[in-house]
């Protein structure tokens, strides 16, 4: 883990390259926004962003929920910049029907994404093979597996590739349990200051309402990072994966949050903890 030493001045911060993550966190990679320390970006897709977690790398990092839950010791989510929603689940796709997924060979995005401990979670005995996110949907199209676990902009993309869907995952969370998915949060180290974490809190939640009032200022940057995705891709993204959840959590988020855990636990996917889960504050 990298030291952080008092006199430290700056912070790397890790994204995504997703729109919904450029979006949120243009306005402080660009200094439109007070934070308690500069930020320096470091865009990475999801699952190195949760392999550096794992390993401590960064002091400020987006990751998934479900990997969240193997650094809580060393980490805690910032009440801001999270993901979690209704209507937001990753899929299940496939060249055709394929009936119940139990024995089913899955491509996964990644061992520490929440959209894998969904799916173990709806089918406890499915053979997962792991891929990074975007090689999912092509290893599906030449039939090398059964189906195929899509994240991020695949949702809006999978027809393209001659796929059906055959599970949302968050419409079977939500029909589980009421509450809206939790998808990914933004951590900082446990070991900072609580001014430091309670003030990148505010900058994180300062640069989302940034974008909000200027939603097109961001684009650019947004678009130097979706790699092909159209501007209509883009946009869709956004709007269905910022809301009012990604500006604080709230109550009905933090409860989703802890059934997600809840759960995790229940399954030995990860071991209990009684940390608090959000930066207080």
């Amino acid at each position: 883990m990298t030291d952080l030493a008092p006199a430290t001045r700056s912070l790397d911060l890790g994204y995504s390259f997703c729109p919904n993550d450029t979006f949120i966190f243009y306005a402080l990679h660009a200094g439109r926004v007070a934070s308690p320390l500069p930020v320096r970006e470091r865009l990475e897709d999801v699952q190195t962003l949760n392999d550096w977690a794992v390993a401590g790398r960064l002091p400020v990092t987006k990751i998934s929920y479900r990997a969240y839950f193997e650094v809580m010791d060393r980490y805690v989510a910032l009440r801001a910049g999270g993901a979690l929603g209704r209507g937001v689940g990753p899929l299940v796709v496939a060249r055709e029907e394929v009936g119940d997924l139990n024995g089913r060979l899955v491509a996964s995005p990644g061992a520490l994404t929440t959209a894998e401990l969904l799916l173990r979670l709806a089918y406890p005995e499915v053979r997962l093979t792991r891929m990074r996110y975007d090689e999912v949907m092509p290893a599906v199209a030449r039939g090398e597996v059964d189906a195929g676990l899509i994240i991020h902009e695949s949702r809006f993309t999978y027809p393209e590739h001659g796929l059906v869907k055959l599970l949302d995952l968050g419409a079977w969370w939500e029909g589980e349990t009421g509450l809206p998915l939790p998808l990914g949060a933004i951590l900082v180290r446990r070991d900072l200051p609580l001014d430091t974490r309670r003030g990148l809190n505010r900058a994180v939640r300062g640069s989302l309402e940034y974008a909000r009032a200027h939603p097109e200022e961001p684009m650019e940057y947004i678009r130097r990072h979706a790699l092909e995705m159209s501007d209509d891709v883009m946009r869709a993204h956004i709007d269905l994966y910022v809301n009012d959840f990604s500006l604080d959590v709230g109550e009905e988020g933090e409860r989703a949050v802890r059934e997600l855990y809840r759960r995790a636990v229940e399954v030995g996917a990860v071991r209990p903890s009684a940390l608090p889960l959000f930066v207080e504050g």
